[in-house]
């Protein structure tokens, strides 16, 4: 059997872009952190990196999937001008006031079990990375440690919690 991989979850809004209030909904208010190198240590200790994320504002008609998409594409390929892949990045598109419950807004654990899944991730072995509660929450029911940041706060002065 092959060797599970380990993954470093990251919520996207407040942790890899400027938090724009409730949703950033268009690339030109889509403003990319500087956490290139902290990613890049985290990425040469074997970790993947994945994003996991809420996106309510797609249910609410605020944005459409192909405005994410650029905004996910700019992600990835600014990281990836810095040497830091992207693995994939998941998102729950649904709202509960707008398209009822589903399994995988946070603080439900539906988005990392994906990647959990696709992946062949050791839960045991992962961290999530948010700024808020619910990423917490959502890392423990998917058995990865949760670790909370302040918004805005550079992931590098986290990186002494992961191993």
């Amino acid at each position: 059997m092959p060797q599970k991989n380990k993954a470093v979850f990251l919520d996207r809004d407040g942790v890899l872009n400027r938090e724009m209030g409730d949703y950033v909904c268009r690339l030109e208010d889509f403003h990319i952190l500087d956490n290139f190198a902290a990613l890049k240590t985290l990425q040469d200790k074997g970790y993947l990196l994945l994003v996991a994320t809420n996106q309510g504002g797609l249910a609410k008609g605020w944005y459409t999937e192909d405005e994410l998409a650029k905004m996910h594409s700019k992600l990835k390929q600014t990281y990836q001008d810095h040497g830091v892949t992207i693995t994939d990045i998941f998102y729950c598109p649904h709202h509960p006031d707008f398209t009822g419950d589903c399994d995988c807004r946070k603080p439900k654990p539906g988005l990392l079990l994906q990647g959990i899944e696709k992946y062949n991730i050791d839960p045991a072995l992962s961290y999530f990375i948010g700024d808020r509660e619910r990423d917490v929450e959502a890392g423990t029911k998917a058995g990865v440690k949760g670790i909370l940041i302040d918004s805005d706060q550079p992931i590098s002065t986290v990186l002494d919690l992961i191993a």
